[in-house]
């Protein structure tokens, strides 16, 4: 089973709720597909013991074949190369804006001269680690890289259909969320009861509908702000899989980087309760 633990927003407790589920259970292998910022080693302090560069193929011309012709051009779709036609005053050119380039490979498979290769950029790394029972996968964005869908579907490769695959997904709701729960069983929407909270909740709503994947809601700070995120998912028959009020010393063990479950022991059971009810939400 695919679950994916993703916000409308930063801040509501995504990395809380993915960390102290998989501590919940037996047989996890944890993916961070916040690539741009993991940070769920720092509550699951995972023994690394491999490590691989994370690369994309962008491409190379050689311009000993290259006619300028723009067939390049016209078929990237993300724009990320320019031709500068030949003329009686310059030779003509090809720029290649890696940064914007994905990789899809269109613009060697088209050309019609066969004068692009595709040579490998490193975007990040891949660290891979274990913690008892806990298989552990994180990606790192190198700084300055635009874009993180290449890398988090590097990371999502390690999933292991024979285990429980829990995914920490970035916040938001562009291209990297969908990337990272792409694919899931069902994914747990962590937002908080405040109008900042209700309306990016929608947002991550609307997307998990277009991408058909099931849901649930997990309130965190329950018991501060209103009660619209609850009446929101009474009238849109929305489960809220588990209510975690705000406790002071719940923040503190976050601040010292300490799961909950470790110390709050009865959360465990909590967590294997909303582990049931995401079964039980699951269409087969």
């Amino acid at each position: 089973m695919i679950i994916s633990v993703a916000s409308g927003k930063g801040g509501t407790g995504k990395t809380t709720v993915a960390v102290n589920l998989a501590l919940s259970l037996n047989n996890v292998r944890f993916l961070d597909c916040d690539v741009e910022e993991p940070n769920a080693h720092i509550f699951l302090k995972p023994r690394m013991n491999g490590k691989k560069s994370a690369t994309i193929p962008v491409p190379e011309v050689d311009e000993a074949k290259c006619t300028y012709c723009g067939k390049c051009r016209e078929v990237c779709a993300y724009h990320a190369i320019a031709v500068l036609p030949e003329s009686d005053s310059a030779k003509g050119n090809v720029l290649i804006f890696q940064h914007l380039c994905h990789g899809c490979g269109a613009c060697r498979l088209l050309c019609p001269q066969g004068a692009i290769k595709e040579v490998n950029r490193a975007i990040g790394v891949i660290e891979i680690g274990d913690k008892d029972a806990i298989q552990f996968i994180h990606g790192r964005l190198n700084v300055g890289e635009a874009m993180s869908p290449p890398l988090i579907r590097q990371v999502k490769a390690y999933t292991n259909n024979t285990k429980t695959v829990i995914i920490d997904a970035p916040p938001g709701t562009s291209c990297p969320v969908i990337t990272a729960v792409k694919g899931s069983d069902f994914c747990v929407l962590v937002t908080e009861p405040t109008p900042f909270g209700l309306n990016d909740l929608v947002s991550a709503i609307d997307v998990l509908k277009r991408l058909e994947i099931p849901f649930g809601v997990v309130i965190n700070r329950s018991d501060l702000g209103d009660g619209n995120v609850d009446q929101f998912c009474q009238d849109n028959n929305i489960p809220v899989l588990l209510r975690i009020p705000f406790d002071k010393e719940i923040a503190l063990l976050y601040s010292c980087g300490i799961p909950l479950v470790q110390k709050k022991t009865e959360y465990k059971e909590a967590f294997r309760m909303l582990f049931e009810e995401i079964k039980s939400n699951i269409v087969r």
